[in-house]
C-alpha cells in the first residue's frame, strides 16, 4: 500500500531529515513511527501526503509513485491520506458538528449525506451528546476526538496522526490511542507518530524507530521472525 524506498531528504539548509529511509506498510496496518523531535517522523508525513518530495528514492501509494503525481490529482491524493495534528486545528467559530461536516461540504455532499454521515462520526468517537458544542466548551481529549472523526469523514484510506497525544494527560491519550486501533479494526491503516511509549506498549503494534532521519528498529521484521521460528518448532514437534 505504502512503499518508501531508500528515501532521502535534505533540506536547502543542508540538514538531512531522512536518510535512505525504506520500509513497506501494507493495506490495514497500524504502524508507531517512535522517535524523538527531529527524528524525522513528520517529513514523513509531509513527504507521503505531497506536502514535499524526497531528494533522492521513491514514494509509493498503491500503484501510483507520488513523484509522478499530477498537480491536480494531490488534492484528492490528501483525500485518502488524512492528517491529524497534536493541536487539533479545529475552527473556533464553528460546532463539533459544523466542524466535522467542513470536509464533507468541501467535497459537494447532499445535506442529508452529510448529516447522516456526521451522526455517525460522533458515535464512533463517542461524543453525541457534545454536537452542538464550540471547541472552547470541550476539554483536550474531546477536541482531538472532533479532529479524529473530521479527518475520517470523507473515509481515507490512511490516517496519519502527528504527536495527537502531546498536549493531552495520560488517562484521555490512552482513550485517544485505543480510539485509533478501534478506527484501525474497522479498516482504515493508521500511522501514529510519537515519542510517548507508553502508548506503544499499551497497543503492542509494528514500530519503527527513528533516530536523526535514520531507521534503527522495525519491530514488523521481528515479529516475522518469531513466526518463522515458532513455525519450525511446531514442523519438528509434529
Amino acid at each position: 500500500m505504502i512503499e518508501f524506498i531508500t528515501v532521502t531528504k535534505q533540506f536547502h539548509t543542508g540538514q538531512v531529515a531522512l536518510s535512505d529511509l525504506s520500509f513497506v506498510v501494507e493495506p490495514g496496518e497500524f504502524v508507531f513511527l517512535v522517535g524523538e523531535s527531529g527524528a524525522g517522523k513528520t517529513t514523513i508525513m509531509r513527504l507521503l501526503t505531497k506536502e514535499m518530495s524526497p531528494t533522492t528514492g521513491d514514494i509509493r501509494f498503491f500503484d501510483k509513485n507520488l513523484a509522478e503525481m499530477s498537480k491536480s490529482a494531490v488534492p484528492h491524493h490528501r483525500r485518502e491520506v488524512a492528517v491529524i495534528f497534536q493541536d487539533y486545528k479545529l475552527l473556533l467559530d464553528r460546532t463539533v458538528a459544523e466542524n466535522i461536516s467542513l470536509p464533507l461540504e468541501i467535497a459537494g455532499k447532499e445535506k442529508e449525506e452529510i448529516e447522516s454521515r456526521v451522526k455517525d462520526l460522533l458515535v464512533l468517537v463517542g461524543l453525541s451528546d457534545k454536537e452542538h458544542h464550540f471547541p472552547v466548551q470541550l476539554s483536550g481529549g474531546e477536541a482531538q476526538r472532533v479532529s479524529i472523526a473530521r479527518a475520517l469523514a470523507l473515509g481515507p484510506k490512511v490516517i496519519f496522526a502527528d504527536e495527537p497525544t502531546g498536549n493531552l494527560d495520560s488517562e484521555s491519550a490512552h482513550m485517544i490511542a485505543r480510539l485509533f486501533a478501534k478506527i484501525n479494526d474497522l479498516g482504515t491503516t493508521v500511522f501514529m507518530a510519537t515519542h510517548n511509549l507508553d502508548l506503544v506498549k499499551l497497543l503492542k503494534k509494528r514500530e519503527i524507530h527513528l533516530e536523526k532521519g535514520k531507521m534503527v528498529k522495525d519491530t514488523k521484521h521481528h515479529q516475522k521472525e518469531q513466526k518463522k521460528k515458532g513455525d519450525e518448532k511446531e514442523e519438528n514437534d509434529g
